[in-house]
């Protein structure tokens, strides 16, 4: 993995707006790239985003090393990280509301490849009955019976994330979380 300026500024936002991406990507969109965002000066930031933001402070030089640093580390036990201006972002991620600025990618199939055609989200409440599960296991049982062997795609929250994602290793599916 290259860790160039962008993808640790891509990171850094990421990890500064994380539950909140809309703002991030906001800044993206409005500047040009996420390095813009670390170029501005307190009362650009202030103008952008607000003088009483809670983010406004952790838009800083220490945010990016940080990231870098983390981005390192993540290199070294085979973790990805792909920003949301990445070619290998997919694209129906990118039609959500409120897309994450990054994902942290670990796997044996290459990333250009993990996003076919053939793969089914599914995601639901943390907390599911006995019933939700058992009827979320037939769910995913089914498609692996299919000739299609789609990828199961979820958050990995705990409840009918999980279910899905174990019954599909269980059935030889490939999973993406």
């Amino acid at each position: 993995m290259e860790i160039t300026h962008e993808k640790a500024c891509h990171c850094a936002l990421n990890r500064i707006f994380g539950f909140e991406p809309k703002i991030g990507l906001a800044l993206i969109s409005h500047l040009g790239s996420a390095s813009e965002v670390f170029r501005l000066g307190t009362e650009k930031i202030n103008t952008l985003i607000g003088p009483f933001s809670k983010y406004r402070d952790r838009i800083n030089a220490s945010a990016f090393d940080q990231a870098a640093k983390e981005l390192e580390q993540l290199e070294n036990q085979g973790i990805h990280f792909c920003g949301i201006t990445e070619s290998q972002y997919p694209s129906m991620l990118k039609e959500c509301e409120d897309p994450p600025v990054g994902l942290y990618i670990r796997s044996s199939t290459p990333v250009h490849e993990l996003w076919k055609d053939h793969s089914i989200g599914i995601v639901g409440t943390r907390d599911i009955s006995p019933y939700g599960k058992e009827w979320c296991q037939k769910i995913v049982k089914n498609l692996s019976m299919t000739g299609q062997k789609p990828s199961i795609i979820s958050g990995l929250a705990l409840g009918v994330d999980i279910t899905a994602h174990r019954t599909a290793l269980e059935n030889g599916l490939p999973t993406i979380a």
